[in-house]
């Protein structure tokens, strides 16, 4: 089956072309800046890679383009747009409703709509590309794979904030977790490659890039992740603070003068790792200013390595024990010093990285020692090819 995989933002629209039979992404791009005039489509078919500057109005057009590229003779792939067989989107929010990935009816939009509050800069631009694909791909099944979704097995004393009750009746406001599909594709491929069932690991993944976090799995389940009401929550980010004492906010609200927005935008965009270093967003960048001496970067790096450590051996409580620490995602996939610093971290519990198998990016491997008391991998990660595979079984549900 072949399955057009869509990741909307708002001015974004990435794809993959999926052939779930092989699990070859035949071609994969990303339209970038769209609305604006210097929107630019990048498009790689194997090794090959294309740029095409067009300006576009909307995520419709950005699609119809998107679509004549993999049908055309020079940058293609398939013969027509009938050989797309459906469509998976990435919705990052799905609060309470889903516990997994639905064919996509008027009333799953409805419900997506009613999270738009939850998640203000995702929500509506997965509902820009779906409506879109309504448009250009009218009859073709749909399904919407959730970020949300994986984190509902959480228990209720876990997930509700020790606030009047009455706020989460009202306004929705608990944990709810994100980076769930990259959580659970990572802990079924390292149930996977170690040869053991899912049921019968305690994992601790960790989606470091910059928006992180992380997630403790047991019997294929999370039981428990950083991010919390918003993807605000959690280890310190790129730009993003992480958990803070709650009167941080209001003390500087009072002290500076600033709006709710105001504040929100400083702790979105200008905290975190960049906050603390006034450097960078790119944690490389930081990284290389560390080495050079930079106290403030090597600050940064601190707070976020042991924030990170602090969190896995939190999950240990979670889950009595741990068999299993992953790491993926941008810094996790290829963060070697980060990998090595954070498990340093870890000793007390008998983690033991090998720094040479450890030494490398990108890599799909066990990278601990074979006397540490848990095993290290690093996995990267694949949410595409989860939506995909959710994608075919329900849309071959339907077919029975």
């Amino acid at each position: 089956m072949l399955i057009l995989v869509l990741n909307s933002g708002s001015s974004s629209l990435k794809y993959q072309l999926i052939d779930t039979i092989t699990k070859e992404v035949l071609a994969k791009g990303n339209f970038e800046r769209i609305g604006q005039k210097d929107a630019f489509l990048t498009h790689k078919v194997g090794d090959e890679k294309h740029k095409f500057e067009l300006e576009v109005e909307n995520h419709e057009m950005a699609l119809n383009i998107i679509l004549g590229k993999l049908t055309s003779k020079t940058y293609g792939v398939i013969s027509g747009i009938d050989k797309i067989d459906a469509i998976g989107h990435r919705v990052v929010h799905g609060g309470n409703k889903f516990t997994e990935s639905v064919l996509i009816t008027d009333e799953v939009i409805k419900q997506i709509e009613d999270c738009i509050p939850l998640a203000p800069l995702h929500n509506p631009s997965a509902l820009a590309g779906i409506r879109a694909c309504q448009e250009i791909l009218p009859g073709k099944p749909m399904v919407a794979a959730f970020d949300t979704a994986f984190h509902q097995t959480i228990p209720k004393e876990r997930y509700i904030y020790p606030i009047p009750y009455k706020f989460l009746d009202k306004y929705g406001m608990r944990k709810y977790g994100f980076h769930g599909l990259s959580h659970k594709y990572v802990a079924n491929r390292v149930s996977e490659l170690k040869g053991v069932p899912i049921e019968n690991l305690k994992i601790v993944n960790c989606h470091l890039g910059q928006g992180a976090s992380i997630c403790a799995i047991q019997n294929g389940k999370s039981v428990d992740t950083s991010m919390g009401f918003t993807p605000l929550g959690g280890i310190p980010m790129g730009t993003r603070s992480g958990d803070l004492d709650p009167s941080i906010v209001t003390y500087i609200m009072k002290n500076e003068n600033l709006t709710p927005d105001e504040i929100d935008n400083i702790l979105n965009k200008k905290s975190g790792v960049f906050g603390v270093s006034e450097v960078s967003v790119d944690f490389r960048d930081i990284e290389a200013e560390a080495e050079r001496g930079d106290h403030n970067a090597i600050l940064a790096m601190k707070i976020f390595i042991y924030d990170v450590a602090q969190t896995i051996a939190k999950y240990a409580v979670a889950m009595q024990g741990i068999d299993v620490i992953t790491f993926t995602a941008g810094v996790g996939e290829k963060g070697i010093e980060d990998r090595e610093y954070i498990c340093e971290q870890l000793k007390c519990f008998g983690v033991k990285l090998d720094k040479e198998l450890n030494n490398g990016k990108n890599i799909e491997r066990k990278v601990s020692t074979e006397d540490s008391k848990i095993e290290v991998w690093v996995v990267p990660t694949n949410e595409e090819l989860l939506i995909a595979e959710d994608t075919e079984k329900i849309v071959k549900g339907m077919q029975v």
